[in-house]
């Protein structure tokens, strides 16, 4: 089932949140006494590879997806590992753009591996194994920093760090369901070997931000894209964690944007969804346009109609944040 992300979530006071939060609270207790009693028990593989683990302390919506592209970039030899999240093959399977879907491999792998050699596996510790007969030297796997089941060499921590109008990174600390933590903040951080902070453009991270996170070495990221070249109004819609984030890109872009149709974090689109969409745009003589990740998701017979965004991680020190990485691989 795709779920929406509450924009309350993200607020540092939980502005916004409905009047019956309270009943979330003993749900975030038992979150937290599963998740514990699936640490006591972990016994995680040791690769020969070098692993790589990129995620966060919140559920979706950091920006992990751009973070991994960009890693995978930077590393030769380096191969792609995911959950396949959406995905109905267990793999592991080494996903192909020219024969999976969104719906056998999942939206993200399916997008990545347009780029890169990328796998899935819903057990992670049965891709390393896979991977490992191959001529991979480094493993980048997406979401996994509270993955048990695999020991990693570098933790990178990705953190949204707009603050503006009211919003937090971490919302109030509350866990899932009642705040947007998987985990504790300061337990989540102990482990991260360096912070990616993703800041919008022109901007600086909140003091109080980085004093937060000051014992970890902080790399700043910022989105690049290129305005469409589609001239007119445009009608978007997403399926991902923070849709907002989409709309609010599209409009600093310059672009006539008439409205943002949001939908659940990775949910498939219906033929009636679809059908309505197009209807609207057209209504509005409109063209639609989406995130990439969603429109993998699309019908190849729908997407010569669809315009999406290309997107990308820009380091303020990419130098830097190479040499740091490099460090750690070689240390571990």
């Amino acid at each position: 089932m795709a779920i929406r992300t509450p924009d309350w979530w993200y607020r540092r006071n939980a502005q916004g949140a409905p009047w019956w939060r309270f009943a979330l609270w003993p749900l975030s207790q038992l979150w937290l006494a599963v998740n514990a009693d699936k640490t006591a028990k972990a016994k995680p593989y040791r690769s020969r590879l070098k692993v790589i683990s990129i995620g966060n302390v919140t559920l979706g919506g950091s920006g992990k997806s751009p973070i991994a592209d960009e890693v995978l970039r930077l590393l030769p030899n380096s191969v792609g590992l995911s959950r396949g999240h959406g995905g109905s093959l267990t793999g592991p399977v080494r996903v192909n753009p020219q024969t999976h879907d969104a719906a056998q491999v999942g939206d993200e792998p399916l997008m990545l591996a347009q780029r890169h050699p990328f796998w899935i596996a819903r057990d992670r510790a049965a891709g390393l194994r896979t991977i490992e007969g191959t001529d991979a030297i480094t493993v980048v796997v997406d979401d996994a920093h509270q993955n048990l089941a695999i020991s990693k060499d570098v933790h990178i921590l990705v953190v949204d760090g707009d603050t503006r109008n009211g919003a937090w990174p971490f919302g109030d600390g509350g866990i899932c369901p009642y705040g947007p933590l998987r985990e504790p903040l300061a337990q989540g951080l102990s482990r991260a070997d360096l912070v990616i902070l993703w800041m919008p453009d022109n901007s600086a991270p909140a003091p109080e931000l980085l004093a937060l996170l000051s014992e970890k070495p902080i790399f700043i990221a910022r989105l690049t894209a290129q305005k469409p070249i589609i001239e007119g109004p445009l009608l978007a819609f997403a399926g991902i964690a923070k849709p907002w984030k989409f709309e609010a890109t599209l409009r600093d872009l310059g672009v006539k944007l008439i409205g943002l149709k949001a939908f659940g974090d990775h949910e498939p689109f219906s033929d009636a969804q679809l059908q309505t969409l197009q209807s609207e745009a057209a209504k509005q003589n409109a063209y639609l346009i989406t995130t990439e990740k969603d429109w993998t998701r699309l019908p190849p017979s729908c997407r010569d109609k669809v315009a999406y965004l290309p997107i990308r991680a820009r380091f303020d020190d990419e130098f830097g944040f190479t040499q740091a990485l490099q460090g750690l691989l070689n240390g571990a």
